[in-house]
């Protein structure tokens, strides 16, 4: 039996904070082969990320080894100085860390970044630099490489961004790569022709592939081997060459993770009793002009919005999908009045939403943004963020009174009434959306717009938020506009569904009608394009084994 390229032997790691030692990796062993893609899921926290850092050296003060060895070939890492560890990052084993636009040095281009690793690594200079790093752009795709060569990351979209941190990867021929959460938060055809490009440049440069993700579906569909993680151990491995992924699931965790999948098949469906309109949005338009020349003269529009009309009833969900750049944001904001439209108009139960006054726009209105951590400011105690509303719109309440209706709302969103003492970065990402969600809920809106709440979380926290925000829409009776580029979660939540494309809405309809039966190609495009098809399979037999099981095992396990 042949070595394996990495091997990792009884891992251990601590972080000490304030005089306290939490074990946060506890006896990881696992083994990755040359030339496979190796896959290690499991929730935030879990400890995914870590292990990956541990095996290239790059964890943080606060962190300490405790035991075990990671051993690359015969070499054990661990034991190796710190000028032998500068050889082998970047050159024999490559990371693409999870945010490119934290991982990227913004002063540098992105030409002058890929030229760094080639000549530490492959002592390439000047021309032939250069030219090596048009042939890395060209390789992960880049469009017009020639010029982008010479851009900042922030000239570019999220998707570029991530192929610009695989080219930097690539740079100095590694072995193996370790691709840490390498999609989240990209769109699904995005996230599609990323990893159908990691597998073909796999092939191409022979390199072996570990795979860090939440994504059971991703995983299934691309990897040859995986280990689901949970609170620093391993809790079970799969093999490919058994059959498909997950299609034998043992330990509750692992079927835990599964149930909690969103599915395409759990469509919610329009709910039948009738319901007067909320929201109106008529021909709504949003352009900015485009301006050139010394005199700076108008010369053309970006269309960010163009043309968008729907109507959202009381109550209900209305979901908004496309990919990055297509509009939805924009034009969730257009909706609030935080950015001004061009054109067109917004209907609030029949009123022109212009001719009413701001006070009552924010009591009637909220948005939870896409990153609940910096949508709050870190300075601010949880309490004093969330009565910040009440304290602007109702300033008649009393002091006391505000304090009970935080405490009420922290409970509302599964939170303790403490929590009011805590600042957000002592909280999980899931933890602060419940705490944003509940900053929007404070004013007792009718209409909450959602912009991606659930893109950067994995599946176990994605499925309590979309849970938690079907609750309240039960108990309160609030509509959510639901921006998203993920139709599994649509499926999950909403009862119609608007599906969005270069400013324009293509197809408008229930959720059912929309996903299962899609008129526009567009649509059709998003749909073949989602993760999972792989684990179809694996689900069916689990489905299948629960329905033959006796009727004493059918109860052990909720089966997906």
């Amino acid at each position: 039996m042949s070595t394996p390229l990495l091997q990792i032997r009884n891992l251990a790691i601590q972080f000490q904070q304030a005089g306290t030692a939490t074990t946060v990796v506890d006896g990881v062993d696992l083994a990755i082969e040359r030339g496979e893609t190796f896959a290690l899921v499991g929730e935030s926290g879990s400890g995914k990320s870590v292990t990956a850092l541990a095996a290239m050296r790059l964890l943080p003060g606060t962190a300490r080894i405790v035991s075990g060895q990671v051993r690359l070939r015969d070499e054990d890492l661990l034991r190796q100085p710190e000028w032998k560890m500068n050889e082998v990052r970047g050159r024999r084993i490559a990371m693409i860390f999870q945010d490119p636009q934290t991982s990227l040095n913004p002063v540098q281009t992105i030409g002058r970044q890929i030229q760094e690793v080639l000549g530490r690594h492959l002592g390439l200079r000047g021309r032939q630099a250069r030219g090596r790093c048009l042939e890395l752009l060209k390789q992960v795709d880049i469009p017009e490489a020639e010029r982008r060569i010479d851009q900042y990351p922030h000239q570019l979209s999220g998707g570029q961004r991530q192929r610009v941190m695989i080219a930097i990867a690539l740079a100095g021929e590694p072995e193996l790569l370790i691709a840490d959460e390498p999609t989240t938060a990209l769109d699904v055809t995005i996230q599609a022709q990323i990893m159908a490009l990691l597998k073909d440049l796999q092939r191409r440069h022979h390199m072996t592939l570990w795979l860090i993700s939440h994504d059971l579906g991703l995983v299934a569909d691309i990897a040859d081997k995986a280990a689901v993680m949970r609170k620093g151990k391993i809790v079970e491995t799969f093999d490919g060459a058994d059959g498909p992924l997950f299609a034998n699931p043992r330990h509750p965790y692992t079927l835990e993770l599964l149930a909690a999948l969103p599915r395409l098949e759990h469509c919610v469906g329009k709910k039948a009793e009738p319901a007067p309109p909320l929201l109106e949005v008529r021909d709504l338009k949003v352009w900015y002009p485009i301006r050139k020349g010394v005199l700076k003269r108008v010369k053309g529009h970006v269309k960010a919005v163009d043309g968008a009309s729907f109507t959202l009833e009381t109550g209900r969900t209305l979901a908004l999908v496309g990919e990055s750049g297509c509009g939805k944001t924009t034009l969730g904001k257009a909706i609030l009045r935080l950015i001004p439209a061009t054109s067109g108009k917004v209907l609030w139960r029949g009123r022109d939403i212009d001719t009413l006054s701001l006070k009552t726009r924010c009591r009637a209105m909220q948005i939870v943004f896409q990153d609940p951590f910096s949508a709050m400011n870190p300075r601010m105690l949880v309490g004093d963020i969330l009565a910040e509303g009440l304290v602007s719109l109702y300033p008649a309440i009393p002091a006391g009174e505000r304090r009970q209706r935080v405490e009420r709302l922290l409970e509302e969103v599964g939170l303790p009434p403490s929590s009011r003492l805590r600042y957000p970065h002592e909280f999980s990402g899931g933890q602060r959306q419940r705490l944003c969600i509940a900053r929007a809920l404070a004013v007792e809106p009718r209409l909450i717009v959602c912009d991606e709440p659930t893109s950067a979380l994995d599946v176990s926290v994605q499925k309590q938020i979309i849970e938690l925000l079907q609750r309240l829409q039960r108990q309160k009776h609030i509509s959510y506009l639901f921006i998203t580029h993920d139709l599994a979660v649509v499926a999950e939540i909403a009862d119609q569904v608007a599906v969005m494309h270069q400013g324009k809405i293509l197809e408008l309809g229930e959720t059912r009608q929309v996903l299962h039966t899609p008129r526009h190609p567009y649509t059709q495009k998003l749909l073949s394009a989602l993760p999972g098809k792989a684990l179809e399979s694996s689900l069916t037999l689990l489905r299948n084994k629960s329905l033959n099981s006796s009727g004493d095992n059918a109860g052990a396990h909720k089966y997906p």
